[in-house]
């Protein structure tokens, strides 16, 4: 078998290979989202020269060639997490689409008198507010786990909180801010023994974590494609089938319609029911571009990416702890592949600013994760630097001969 080569990996994401203010660009913001490789972009570029057309329509050939390749996507999505069925998987715009959907659709057919949701602190804002709007709306009680100073869900006060009340568990797997890998299994396992239904948000884990929707027996699952090296405007809402059916209508045009007359209307079959209007259907190819690529790399090399974000995540914590003044967040559990620190005395976005002078991109802020932040005490946030399987130990060390010119300069 051969060596895993991230300097022959990087080779196939042309964005890296360029300089940022005189400097040769290191990209620690995958968080926020990731780069793509070259056999995406050449999806995308072969849609729009030869396929363009509308799908499920027209009766051309256009259109059953975008038709295929557009549903090919989808059982690539299906077996990629382990859907039961292709039908299981419904396109939106983003995990923050997927979660509202959930939120919209599906809790109001669960709702009852006395009825609870919870969430953790440890939530992205987009599976924090859609659950407590709608908790607002329909009279049910909005439950916040704490999290844990190390920013871990505190299972103690989750076990507490359960009860036959509990309609709906929204959790994430990977915190968003932290990095922290949440014990999702157990959590499900624990909600459903009480009747409720878990959603899991997936954004962050998808592109560091084997995940298996049947292992993990989860109601719902969300992600973004860009945040797995597929294009922007291209999300996932995996649902049992079951429950899929259950939910109301998200939105009404095209393609959902099963039949109108002026007295009534009926709606179309799964997955169809809740993909309303002319889908993305470019950037969904661009996903299957992704997930093909990453498929190929894990065929050729078994576990080897997983293994080089984790001796990445070692280094990044190694130099951290030996990095004078710096604070790490979260850094007693397993984390997936994220540092978010803060420096003593500095202000984060002075810091931020500095290491894009060098060449670095790092996010820096609240992280779409208000209410965690504020646990912490940490009013203006954290910096954040975020790894993938792309990058190298140097990039790391890059980082940090960075943050010591930030300190030498703003201390």
């Amino acid at each position: 078998m051969s060596t895993f080569d991230v300097n022959k990996i990087r080779q196939d994401f042309p964005i890296l290979h360029q300089e940022v203010n005189g400097q040769p660009l290191v990209y620690l913001d995958n968080a926020a989202t990731t780069q793509k490789p070259q056999a995406v972009i050449d999806a995308l570029v072969h849609y729009y020269t030869y396929d363009n057309s509308n799908v499920h329509r027209g009766a051309h050939t256009l259109a059953d060639r975008a038709t295929r390749h557009f549903e090919e996507s989808r059982q690539t999505v299906q077996k990629f997490i382990n859907a039961n069925y292709d039908a299981e998987i419904i396109w939106t715009k983003g995990t923050t689409e997927s979660i509202n959907m959930v939120a919209n659709s599906f809790l109001p057919t669960i709702a009852k008198k006395g009825g609870k949701v919870i969430v953790s602190e440890l939530e992205h804002h987009a599976n924090f507010v859609p659950w407590q709007q709608q908790c607002l709306k329909l009279g049910l009680d909005f439950i916040v786990i704490p999290a844990t100073a190390d920013g871990m869900i505190d299972m103690q006060e989750y076990e507490r909180q359960l009860d036959e009340h509990v309609i709906m568990v929204a959790v994430t797997n990977v915190a968003n801010s932290l990095g922290t890998i949440q014990p999702v299994e157990k959590i499900i396992k624990m909600a459903h023994a009480v009747g409720a239904k878990v959603l899991i948000d997936g954004a962050q884990a998808i592109s560091h974590l084997n995940v298996d929707v049947q292992n993990l027996g989860c109601d719902f699952f969300a992600f973004s494609g860009h945040k797995l090296f597929a294009p922007t405007g291209v999300g996932v809402l995996y649902g049992k089938r079951e429950l899929l059916e259950q939910m109301d209508v998200y939105q009404m045009g095209g393609e959902m319609i099963k039949e109108v007359s002026i007295e009534q209307t009926s709606f179309n079959v799964l997955p169809f029911k809740f993909e309303a209007g002319t889908p993305n259907i470019a950037d969904v190819i661009g996903l299957k571009a992704a997930i093909d690529y990453l498929n190929a790399i894990d065929d050729k090399y078994p576990n080897a990416r997983y293994e080089h974000e984790e001796a990445l995540s070692n280094h990044l914590s190694q130099r951290a702890t030996a990095f004078e003044g710096l604070t790490p967040i979260g850094v007693n559990n397993k984390r997936a592949g994220v540092l978010s620190f803060t420096l003593k005395g500095i202000h984060c976005h002075d810091v931020s600013m500095l290491l894009d002078q060098q060449g670095i991109a790092i996010r820096t802020g609240h992280h779409c994760a208000m209410p965690i932040m504020n646990k912490l005490k940490l009013p203006a946030g954290t910096l954040r630097a975020s790894l993938s399987f792309y990058n190298t130990k140097q990039d790391i060390d890059r980082l940090f001969d960075a943050l010591e010119k930030a300190k030498t300069f703003l201390g």
